[in-house]
């Protein structure tokens, strides 16, 4: 079965507030087995449905998207940066307007944050400088054999 997990914390559990602004923002490792055959490359995207309040939430808040991982790669470091992503790896815009990580900082209660990690029968064309997830979702349809999912919760404490 396709997984995705990470060191940092487990399947609904607390994601440490190192990987959030209350910490020093850096990315959780990931790590993912199983794919499926005939998978060329993957995608991950990261959201919060919860925004900006998981009472009434009004928006889902991306918070990473990376395409065109390669087929070989298993796994992301803890706080990976552009230069140390898998070759051919592309990095999408977040809803901060940000190509890179931006972690959990919900501005109302404890928030739901998914990691996404789909399978692709293919890499993805060049989608430009400022990919967001709607141009992701677009170009990925009809190309994805599976998907695997990481599900943690942040909240600040006071």
């Amino acid at each position: 079965m396709f997984t995705l997990e990470s060191a940092s914390f487990a399947p609904g559990g607390d994601i440490p507030s190192r990987h959030t602004c209350d910490g020093i923002d850096s990315s959780p490792p990931l790590h993912w087995r199983d794919p499926p055959p005939g998978t060329r490359s993957f995608v991950l995207i990261v959201d919060d449905p919860d925004a900006p309040d998981p009472a009434a939430p009004i928006r889902v808040w991306v918070h990473w998207l990376l395409y065109d991982i390669p087929a070989s790669c298993t796994s992301l470091a803890e706080g990976i940066e552009h230069k140390g992503l898998p070759s051919g790896t592309r990095v999408g815009v977040n809803d901060s307007g940000d190509a890179h990580w931006g972690g959990p900082c919900p501005p109302i209660g404890r928030h739901r944050y998914f990691f996404t990690l789909y399978a692709l029968v293919d890499t993805l064309p060049d989608l430009g400088p400022r990919v967001h997830r709607a141009d992701l979702d677009k170009a990925m349809h009809g190309h994805v054999l599976a998907q695997a999912q990481l599900m943690g919760h942040y909240g600040h404490t006071k």
